[in-house]
């Protein structure tokens, strides 16, 4: 396995602040990237009706994205390997602007769908690149809690932006959601033009070197894991709308409530995985794992009244907020040596099963019930449990890959 090593030009000194100033740029990046993403979820049943068609062909628009990022994340990333990596953040964010432009806009469903595939080659390339660009952006003793900060965004895009959006779209449309999440990703664009410092490639990966970190142990261990836990979100979390409104029997409003403490509860979870990954590596995985399987399991069982929602929301929030900074975690430690292309993988991963989650939660609601599609979710992710006991039972050391 080999990289291509370029020799970097010499960087200007960068102040602290300078540094801290591209961290929360690239946050508010992904957290515009993360909320045109999962929009659908709070806004399902209004897209849906406007253009006439079921909640499993709704779900689409959260099929469509993770499928595109998919194969984005590796092809851009070998494609564009001796690019400055600022241009290529730059430029994926202008796709965003232009994505949420046309959403704004379509007159038919397929437009829509038109749109999320320009999501979707917007997430699998910026995500690849800024997955691992903490410890670019500020001193290497700061670069976990840079890493923390950066992904705190994946839950601020459920806390902040579906409920808001939600919100919104009761009041004015959905349309005029995307029109403001637009105008946000043209501003986050000014500041990653204004913020970031010129980050010239280092490496450029391979497609030899995946397939090298594909034979290691732990990157296997780290997709499968990642397989099983995201399928088990997206499979049930896509229709969690469709379930308060047909089984907890609650308004809009509420809703917009609940989706606000999974939000809060998934900021948290952040926090603690990020904390804990570092340490305790099996247990971060696990723990979230467990607690995502309780609160789908019974969800069916307890959801029914408002209160039981709330609390497994709440629970089901902490468990999912630890899931995307543990899995890049180990994908990190898994390939210490190939910084971006263990992101490439991270990506590729994440989004692809996000996409297979979501078609096979529609399938399954179009067919059942939402409440089938939960305990679906749930037997998945207890299958995560076990994986990682298998794991970790090796007792292998993170040089063994």
């Amino acid at each position: 396995m080999s990289t291509v090593l370029i020799a970097p030009a010499p960087a200007p000194a960068r102040s602290a602040l300078t540094g801290w100033l591209a961290v929360v740029s690239v946050t508010i990046a992904i957290f515009s990237i993360v909320t045109t993403e999962i929009l659908p979820i709070g806004l399902l049943t209004s897209i849906g009706a406007d253009f006439t068609i079921s909640d499993g062909m709704a779900g689409l628009m959260m099929t469509m994205p993770g499928l595109i990022a998919a194969v984005t994340a590796p092809v851009a990333t070998v494609a564009t390997g001796r690019i400055d990596r600022r241009i290529m953040l730059c430029l994926f964010m202008f796709l965003l602007v232009a994505a949420n432009a046309l959403m704004a806009v379509a007159p038919a469903y397929w437009v829509v769908l038109a749109s999320r595939v320009l999501i979707g080659i917007t997430i699998g390339g910026f995500w690849s690149i800024a997955a691992g660009l903490a410890e670019r952006l500020v001193p290497a003793t700061s670069a976990s809690r840079a890493n923390a900060v950066i992904f705190s965004s994946v839950p601020l895009g459920s806390v902040l932006g579906v409920p808001a959006g939600t919100l919104l779209g009761e009041i004015a449309g959905w349309r005029m959601v995307f029109v403001v999440v637009g105008a946000l990703s043209a501003v986050v664009l000014g500041m990653l033009a204004a913020f970031l410092p010129p980050l010239p490639a280092h490496t450029v990966t391979r497609v030899a070197v995946l397939r090298g970190l594909l034979r290691g142990i732990n990157v296997r261990f780290a997709l499968l894991a990642t397989f099983l836990v995201v399928l088990a979100q997206f499979g049930a979390y896509t229709y969690v709308t469709p379930f308060l409104e047909q089984v907890t029997h609650i308004g809009p409003g509420m809703i917009t409530l609940l989706l606000l403490i999974y939000g809060v509860a998934g900021i948290l979870g952040n926090f603690l995985g990020g904390a804990t990954i570092v340490r305790r590596p099996h247990t971060a995985f696990a723990g979230a794992a467990a607690l995502m399987a309780s609160a789908m399991l019974l969800l069916p069982v307890f959801g029914r009244w408002e209160a039981g929602a709330l609390v497994l929301l709440f629970v089901w929030g902490i468990g999912y907020g630890a899931v995307p900074v543990s899995s890049q975690g180990w994908f990190a430690k898994a390939a210490p040596n190939a910084p971006e292309a263990a992101s490439v993988l991270f990506t590729a991963a994440f989004q692809a099963t996000f996409s297979l989650g979501a078609l096979v939660g529609g399938l399954v609601v179009d067919r059942g019930s939402p409440a089938t599609v939960m305990l679906l979710g749930g037997g998945i992710a207890a299958l995560v449990i076990v994986a990682v006991a298998t794991h970790a039972a090796q007792r292998r050391s993170w040089p063994d890959r």
